[in-house]
């Protein structure tokens, strides 16, 4: 299966220059953890960092010399960027958050244009769905099983 088939096609983004009580206001209102942060300078959305909320938690409200009313996105966000090609495998995807400790990637067509993200979240509901049905198909077996004994011992 590939992360195109499960990943969210909606994706909250923030231009590098929004100030993080925007980015704030934007995670809240949108019941997000993360923004990605595009480069939208020629019309295309690009991804080129992500911010989320512990980001600006730990960066800038834990630390005291930090003036949040003067910071924006690309002052926080993390740009050493991870992205999956939307045509990875889902197993594929979970190898490279685990190898990079990202928990969202931002998932990214051919030619490298924001098309939706995928995250944690996303592969566990993918996972417990596949879990849930091979455990009806074992139920199921063995119900047949046990309707066929009883037939032949009829």
């Amino acid at each position: 299966m590939h992360i195109k088939e499960i990943c969210s096609r909606v994706v909250v983004v923030a231009e590098t220059g929004t100030d993080l009580r925007e980015a704030a206001r934007l995670m809240r209102d949108h019941h997000v953890g993360a923004l990605v942060v595009v480069d939208g300078a020629d019309g295309h959305r690009r991804p080129i960092g992500i911010v989320t909320d512990r980001d600006i938690v730990v960066e800038v409200v834990a630390a005291t010399e930090v003036n949040p009313e003067k910071l924006t996105v690309s002052d926080v966000m993390s740009s050493d960027l991870v992205v999956a090609r939307e045509d990875v495998g889902v197993f594929e995807a979970v190898d490279l958050m685990q190898d990079r400790g990202a928990r969202r990637l931002p998932v990214v067509d051919a030619e490298g244009q924001l098309v939706g993200i995928i995250t944690l979240d996303d592969v566990l509901r993918m996972v417990a769905g596949e879990l849930t049905a091979l455990a009806i198909a074992a139920q199921r077996s063995f119900s047949r099983e046990v309707h066929e004994r009883r037939a032949i011992e009829s």
